[in-house]
């Protein structure tokens, strides 16, 4: 009996039974035998679109961090303020710990995680491996769930919300933007940075030449 191929390999993160990954339909996902656990899922077309979504949020991401989130007019003094002056104005109030873990998990992290996306990306759509690609994979991994620009998203909605009552609130540019950004990091994060594995040493489908062994109907 031939050995499996140790670069196909999978192993379910819940039980650790390892198997070996085979083709699937679109639409399909694999699960473990033992435990019933999600082990990876057809994610051909999700790859395909991931370097254009990975360009749009780092542009969203630009505009968010640029223009002013809201602009307020409380009896004539009018005020506006970024993400950055967020964490400036946490800062100058004494709050330094508070002002770390806003700029971590809403600029630093979510900026590592794009542009080491970016990093691998470019260079597997030329059919190349980028150096340092299993460390970046897992950076990639590690940073993730340090990334909260949707909880950001979701106070600065409350406090405009409760500031309406006592001063004119007008959203900025970067709230719009923000909204966007939120969406295209949801699409972004259902892929697993996992499967980039697969599809640096796979070919596309549509460059197997028919006959061949790895060619679908």
């Amino acid at each position: 009996m031939p050995e499996p191929d140790l670069h196909r390999l999978v192993a379910c993160e819940y039980c650790d039974a390892l198997y070996e990954r085979t083709s699937l339909a679109p639409g399909e996902r694999a699960t473990c035998l033992r435990c019933g656990g999600a082990l990876y899922r057809e994610s051909a077309h999700a790859y395909r679109r991931l370097l254009p979504l990975v360009t749009t949020a780092l542009i969203l991401f630009l505009i968010s961090n640029t223009y002013p989130i809201v602009e307020m007019d409380l009896k004539g003094v009018r005020t506006q303020t970024t993400l950055w002056g967020a964490v400036q104005a946490l800062q100058a109030d004494h709050m330094t710990l508070v002002a770390m873990l806003v700029f971590a998990t809403t600029i630093l992290f979510p900026l590592s995680e794009m542009l080491m996306m970016c990093y691998l990306l470019v260079p597997m759509a030329r059919k190349r491996m980028p150096p340092g690609f299993d460390s970046i994979v897992r950076g990639i991994r590690q940073t993730r769930p340090w990334g909260m620009i949707e909880v950001f998203m979701i106070g600065v909605l409350v406090t405009v919300v409760k500031l309406s009552s006592m001063a004119q609130v007008l959203p900025g540019v970067a709230l719009w933007s923000f909204g966007a950004l939120v969406v295209v990091l949801a699409a972004m994060l259902s892929f697993d940075p996992r499967d980039l594995w697969h599809y640096l040493e796979t070919p596309d489908a549509d460059d197997v030449p028919p006959g061949s062994p790895d060619a679908t109907s």
